[in-house]
């Protein structure tokens, strides 16, 4: 008996590395949107070393040129390089994205802790989740902004706002199964500190959940900034946003279609790989998914 225990070893745990090797590589579709979704990143991160021209210099006498050895893409209605300012304004576009995947996951997190394991605030706190859920998101992000200025900080709380409750009932699902399983009920007995068994117990539970959310919220929010600077009500004109470049070109769409084409290009890229990479983090976090992949 004792020889049998023995030879049983124990499983391999795999690292996060070839985890991340695992989920990149997991199809051909998903490394094309990594590799197409690393470019923008890395383009945005050193735009000033990347692009060829001022993005905020007004030359008028090259006004709304076609795509030349001087301007790649060709030029908008204030002479301004096209290229230039797309790779400019990923940077705008990529830290809204980011940051409101982040707050939204964060304050999701801890509402949702508290809705799901403490009962009387959750009474009182999904009810408000409920109203913010009822609102359209695009219409309530206008609202803010319009009520606080057009800013980056505006936007991104704007933004942000209408996400965090999906987070909110996203966790609290997860904790009203996991409050139920024997171990919390141990730990409870065993008198450990509230804090303690969220932080220990509860939390692990919604890493994977909130990794695949905050993936899809990123997309979003770059999407919601973008239809926020086309009409109007997101960030500054004369900061270079893909949105702003989009909202900028349509006036001029039938002389050069390129000044509208070419950044949405880019969103429905960047949006599209962040989407792709998504799925195929909750392929491989999803333990149901992994056992569909092995019995095909």
């Amino acid at each position: 008996m004792t020889d049998q225990m023995t030879s049983v070893a124990p499983p391999d745990r795999i690292s996060p590395l070839t985890r991340a090797r695992e989920i990149l590589f997991s199809s051909p579709l998903v490394t094309s949107a990594s590799l197409l979704l690393g470019i923008i990143v890395l383009a945005a991160i050193f735009a000033p070393w990347v692009v060829p021209h001022d993005p905020v210099r007004l030359t008028p006498s090259v006004r709304l040129k076609p795509p030349s050895e001087t301007y790649w893409l060709g030029t908008d209605a204030y002479g301004r390089d096209l290229f230039s300012r797309i790779i400019t304004g990923g940077q705008i576009s990529l830290v809204v994205g980011v940051a409101a995947a982040i707050f939204a996951v964060a304050f999701g997190l801890l509402f949702g802790l508290l809705a799901g394991y403490i009962r009387w605030i959750d009474a009182v706190l999904m009810r408000m989740v409920d109203g913010l859920m009822a609102i359209p998101s695009i219409l309530l992000a206008i609202a803010i902004v319009s009520l606080w200025g057009a800013s980056l900080w505006t936007v991104l709380v704007a933004i942000t706002i209408p996400e965090v409750p999906r987070v909110v009932r996203l966790v609290r699902s997860i904790v009203l199964s996991a409050r139920e399983e024997p171990y919390v009920e141990a730990a409870i007995a065993a008198g450990s500190p509230t804090w303690l068994i969220m932080r220990r117990h509860l939390v692990p539970n919604t890493i994977a959940p909130l990794i695949i959310q905050g993936t899809y919220i990123c997309a979003s929010a770059i999407l919601t900034e973008a239809i926020l600077s086309f009409l109007g009500a997101g960030i500054s004109p004369e900061t270079p946003s893909w949105g702003n470049i989009m909202a900028e070109g349509r006036i001029y769409f039938q002389i050069n279609p390129g000044i509208v084409l070419w950044p949405g290009l880019v969103v429905s890229v960047a949006i599209l790989s962040i989407n792709l990479l998504g799925d195929a983090v909750r392929d491989a976090l999803d333990p149901r998914m992994a056992k569909r992949g092995i019995d095909r």
